[in-house]
């Protein structure tokens, strides 16, 4: 790991890791995406050949009922009993979360509120390349459910032999995903967002995926909504002389096991920075030295990671502080690892920086509201002064009608 200070000109590369787009991958997916928009099922199976290396007939796109059955066969020992105790750890933090529709009165007869509805269909991608996302699956999932979506779709590249793993396959079916397809990539995303004969479009596409499907997603919202475009993981851990070096050399060694992702240790301690370094030696990643821990705090906050892990005695303190952050780990006994799997809330989170703007997924993203206006006679009677002056204002004069023939 390369020791930087706060003052270097790196810290600029990390602050804008996510706003460069690569023109050939964009037009890369442009075609793959068009080529699915024009020739559904057959584009598909021409893709998932070309980068899967696997050959498909249509019929193979959609996972049979016998061959998730056959899954629970091939699953590691107790791992439903363990699941079911990771779903409930999971709905109970997003049943907090719920909205409610709600109405206000007054006594002239205006009746205003929101109405909140689940979204009809969402289709959920399931990364499946250096490592099967199990996990991915109920934190998706789970909001999604608790939101009222009425149907979800899963897709997952298959393995070299066309399969998906049997754990992917087995979570959706105890969480009665409605269909589960065979296909990855962008080819993926554009099969949800345009739909095909065999795979139906949805009305919002969720889940993390690589630079591809990342790119697709880009490009397919408005057709769709998504919930983010997502990049490679971030680890941010701000640390001092108490922090325990085991800890923290143990989570940025966790953080390497996934492909090009961002790992970052603050701290005012040049001992625990040296330490560290002579640890983890040539493994990616920065050491950013700082004058004091609200310093650290201020370059957190600029570099907005999606994971930031505070290991100091007192980190409610820090916490006060942090404004952009993915997931925020307080304490010693808080690696990453537990919110990527068994916490709660879910571990798909804003990249990149994004944490500035974006929020991890919630049952809202799977909401939708309507606003609900309802007046009396009276009551519109009370507003006609100034809805005729700003009628008048904005030269609408069929608006400034439409409320005088109602008199």
């Amino acid at each position: 790991m390369k020791i930087i200070r706060f003052n270097s000109k790196n810290l600029e590369k990390i602050y804008n890791r996510g706003s460069l787009r690569s023109a050939r991958i964009t037009e890369k997916v442009s075609k793959i995406l068009e080529d699915v928009r024009v020739f559904g099922d057959d584009a598909l199976i021409k893709y998932t050949k070309k980068f899967d290396r696997v050959k498909l007939s249509s019929k193979q796109l959609k996972v049979s009922e016998i061959e998730i059955s056959g899954a629970y066969q091939n699953i590691s020992p107790n791992f439903v009993p363990s699941l079911k105790i990771i779903i409930e750890n999971v709905n109970r933090f997003y049943r907090k979360t719920l909205r409610k529709s709600w109405r206000i009165k007054d006594g002239d007869g205006v009746v205003l509120g929101e109405n909140y509805t689940g979204l009809d269909r969402v289709g959920i991608y399931i990364p499946a390349g250096t490592a099967p996302l199990v996990s991915t699956v109920y934190m998706t999932v789970l909001p999604a459910k608790l939101a009222g979506v009425k149907r979800i779709f899963l897709t997952s590249p298959p393995d070299k032999n066309g399969y998906i793993n049997p754990h992917i396959l087995v979570v959706a079916d105890l969480l009665k995903v409605d269909a589960i397809y065979r296909v990855g990539g962008a080819q993926a995303i554009a099969a949800l967002a345009y739909g095909t004969k065999t795979i139906p479009c949805v009305d919002k596409i969720v889940g993390p995926g690589n630079i591809y499907v990342s790119e697709a997603k880009r490009q397919v919202f408005g057709q769709v909504d998504i919930d983010m475009i997502a990049g490679p993981t971030e680890l941010v851990v701000i640390a001092n002389r108490f922090s325990d070096p085991r800890f923290i050399i143990a989570d940025l060694q966790a953080q390497a096991e996934h492909a090009k992702g961002l790992a970052v240790l603050i701290t005012n301690s040049k001992g625990l920075a040296r330490e560290v370094k002579s640890k983890l030696g040539d493994q990616n990643g920065f050491i950013i030295l700082t004058k004091n821990l609200d310093q650290a705090v201020e370059i957190s906050n600029k570099i907005a990671p999606e994971h930031l892990e505070i290991l100091v005695q007192n980190p409610n303190r820090l916490l006060k502080g942090i404004r952009n952050a993915g997931a925020v780990f307080l304490g010693p006994y808080s690696p990453t690892a537990i919110g990527d799997d068994v916490a709660g809330p879910s571990h798909v989170l804003p990249t990149g920086g994004t944490a500035r703007f974006f929020s991890g997924l919630s049952v809202s993203d799977f909401l939708k509201s309507n606003h609900i206006i309802s007046y009396s006679k009276k009551a519109l009677e009370k507003v006609k002064e100034p809805l005729e002056k700003i009628a008048g204002i904005e030269g609408l004069s069929k608006h400034l009608e439409s409320l005088k023939v109602r008199f």
